[in-house]
């Protein structure tokens, strides 16, 4: 479940994916992640992102937690968001040429 946001939360997430947009190539986009993030941040965003690589390939949560140190708990959560989220995991990998249904090359 997605937190209720107040009007200057909600502007700020806006503000932030508008930097983001900013950047212009891989170098700039490390550098404001390691300005804006914990190492251990990077590290977790971006097991996340294996664990949704893995899922999507149809790997098990056991074999997933075999490769990468991380909990069934958050294992779940990410099969979730893939199941009923707003597919942001399924369009990044698509598009990074990663398994996704939804990138499928239908135009």
């Amino acid at each position: 479940m997605t937190p209720r946001l107040d009007q200057k939360q909600a502007e700020n997430i806006e503000e932030l994916l508008d930097a983001i947009l900013s950047l212009r190539d891989k170098e700039e986009c490390r550098a404001f992640l390691r300005d804006l993030c914990t190492m251990q941040e990077l590290i977790s965003f971006s097991q996340r992102l294996q664990v949704a690589k893995r899922l999507l390939a149809g790997e098990t949560y056991e074999s997933i937690r075999q490769q990468l140190p991380v909990s069934s708990s958050t294992i779940t959560r990410i099969n979730t968001a893939l199941q009923f989220g707003p597919g942001g995991y399924r369009s990044v990998l698509g598009r990074m040429g990663g398994n996704s249904s939804e990138e499928s090359g239908e135009d």
